[in-house]
């Protein structure tokens, strides 16, 4: 509740995102508004999107959470589309709500800076090596660090607030970031 409006956002606002998201990800998008199996998109429109999954499983593929294992891009891209589409509605969301005022400066960071060290924050966790091997196998969920991670890169938002460059860590060429919606 003391939270500011930044700070919520990129938390609770992201979680929500991320939940209602899930009707457009790659098994809710195949459900029409009624709930009926029904593939209402067109061609096209299916088509990009597939191409873009791909795109954001590569990403994930490329992450070794444990030497020698790596997340599988395929199992988790339900759940890495719904992070970043979620996290991409929320940020919009905290921009529309401040009503074209400026954010305020808190503790030395900046609005949308406190909202992606917030988003940050509530993937925190600390889990045993064995846990993660098995969670590699079977979890749909990607593990937390490198769903906060890589959800994050692919965001304007996050380059501008952090003003990363090549070399930096979570930097990512703009004409290889990952926009599903």
């Amino acid at each position: 509740m003391a939270a500011d409006d930044a700070f919520n956002y990129g938390a609770t606002g992201a979680t929500i995102g991320h939940e209602i998201s899930h009707g457009f990800d790659d098994f809710g998008s195949r459900y029409d508004g009624d709930g009926k199996l029904h593939d209402w998109w067109t061609a096209a429109d299916r088509r990009a999107f597939e191409r873009l999954g791909r795109q954001l499983a590569k990403q994930f593929d490329a992450y070794e959470p444990v030497a020698g294992h790596r997340i599988n891009g395929r199992l988790t891209l339900g759940e890495n589309i719904a992070d970043l589409s979620g996290l991409e509605i929320a940020f919009k969301a905290y921009h529309a709500s401040l009503g074209g005022q400026p954010a305020p400066v808190i503790g030395g960071l900046t609005g949308d800076q406190r909202f992606f060290m917030a988003y940050a924050m509530s993937w925190r966790e600390k889990v045993r090596d064995e846990r993660t091997l098995q969670l590699l196998t079977t979890d749909p969920h990607a593990p937390a660090a490198f769903r906060a991670n890589g959800a994050v890169m692919n965001l304007d938002g996050f380059h501008g607030a952090f003003a990363t460059r090549p070399g930096d860590r979570l930097y990512k060429k703009p004409a290889n970031r990952i926009h599903i919606w």
